[in-house]
């Protein structure tokens, strides 16, 4: 690696670009705007009809990597890889552990990415999720002998369809693995001891200058209740309808509105049916960063009463839900995962920064608003507590840096500066 120029990351991605995911594109930004030097490779295309404007500022090339449709192609592609790399045959035999538990899509996009890591001068392979995107860096660092990183969410890590002796291959292999909280750093050691030395945390941030502060005024006419995520299991929507229909049916004036879609949508709105509550609750489809950042103007408190799925599958930690804080909304949350690290009670010297509930109690969840409609609520002092902690712990361009000093490769780390 030459020392006269930064290093250059790959970012490894299952899908790019994806709706969902928009703290990938945050940190990438941050990254870019910290002068860092970026391309972004995806296994896959999108599938997503809607994009958010900040896709357009990203100024790192994206390379769909290519999948072979025919078994000729992906021989073509081990025989490339031999001429490009001197020890290629004998790198690829180091590998047959992990490769021998891979998808062949998975073998042929790391060969794919090989090519590209020579050609693009990559120094370093960065994976978000340790799933396809972890296993593809993890063959494509190993075959041309740069470092690679991932950082692990959730899905990779509580989903039943986790293989666990491969994620643990990867996690050992890789240089760096990063997680988004301390639950599941700790999590994570507990399951694989032989990591502990290469664990970094580094939380998800968010664009603070997107996400100015306003203190929330009081309630007057009805609580504005938001809630923002994919349609499914672990978002918890079906029980802050029930709650709904608790407040409703008690004399509590409120308005809830439901920004997404996933696959349990259709069964979410019988359910709004069921309940008589069509004049309450509003099911709004999926809504772009700017919409989302409007809704927030709207809402007096943001609700994310995520659960864990019959499945395992469990909520991080929902960006939106820091996104709101930022801005003054108040938060009402659950225990799952990450989520107390972020929402809190009061705690010693540290003062509250929102609701945190039990998962799944219908009856907490309708008091907990209902406690945030009451005039004598503490709103502004817990509003701007939650603002504090977002300020401190989750700012993209403070952890962004962190996660360059901790995954930059060590014989080069101006780019960490």
């Amino acid at each position: 690696m030459s020392s006269d120029r930064h290093v250059r990351t790959g970012y490894v991605v299952k899908v790019y670009p994806r709706f969902s995911e928009t703290f990938v594109v945050t940190e990438i930004m941050a990254r870019e705007a910290a002068g860092e030097d970026l391309a972004i490779y995806a296994t896959r295309p999108t599938t997503d009809a809607r994009f958010h404007p900040q896709i357009a500022q990203v100024q790192a090339p994206v390379t769909h990597l290519i999948r072979p449709a025919r078994a000729s192609q992906l021989f073509s592609s081990f025989l490339d890889t031999h001429a490009a790399l001197p020890h290629g045959a004998d790198r690829l035999t180091e590998l047959m552990p992990l490769i021998e538990r891979c998808d062949v899509n998975d073998v042929a996009n790391a060969l794919e990415l090989t090519r590209l890591v020579l050609l693009d001068g990559i120094d370093h392979l960065h994976a978000h999720f340790a799933n396809a995107a972890a296993r593809v860096a993890a063959i494509a660092a190993h075959l041309t002998g740069i470092t690679w990183s991932v950082t692990t969410h959730a899905k990779d890590l509580f989903h039943e369809s986790v293989d666990e002796s491969l994620l643990e291959q990867l996690l050992t292999r890789a240089d760096t693995v990063v997680t988004i909280s301390d639950f599941n750093r700790r999590h994570l050691l507990r399951r694989f001891p032989g990591i502990t030395d290469h664990v970094a945390l580094v939380r998800n941030g968010i664009d603070l200058t997107r996400f100015p502060y306003h203190a929330p005024r009081p309630v007057i006419d009805e609580l504005r209740v938001l809630a923002v995520g994919r349609i499914v299991e672990k978002k918890g929507f079906d029980v802050l309808v029930e709650a709904t229909r608790q407040l409703r049916d008690a004399g509590t004036p409120l308005s809830v509105k439901i920004a997404g879609d996933g696959e349990l949508a259709p069964d979410l709105r019988a359910q709004v049916t069921e309940a008589g509550l069509e004049d309450v609750v509003e099911l709004l489809g999926p809504r772009s960063q700017a919409e989302v950042t409007e809704l927030l103007q709207w809402a007096d408190v943001m609700a994310a009463p995520c659960v864990v799925g019959r499945d395992g599958n469990a909520d991080g930690l929902p960006t939106v839900l820091l996104e709101a804080m930022a801005m003054g909304v108040l938060a009402v949350s659950t225990s799952v995962t990450g989520i107390p690290e972020a929402v809190h009670p009061a705690e010693g010297d540290d003062p509250a920064t929102g609701l945190l509930l039990e998962p799944g109690n219908v009856e907490d969840l309708a008091s907990a608003l209902g406690e945030v409609a009451s005039h004598s609520f503490p709103r502004e002092e817990m509003a701007r507590s939650a603002r504090y902690l977002i300020e401190r712990d989750y700012d993209t361009r403070r952890q962004s840096r962190r996660l360059a000093e901790a995954t930059t490769p060590a014989t080069n780390q101006e780019v960490a500066a």
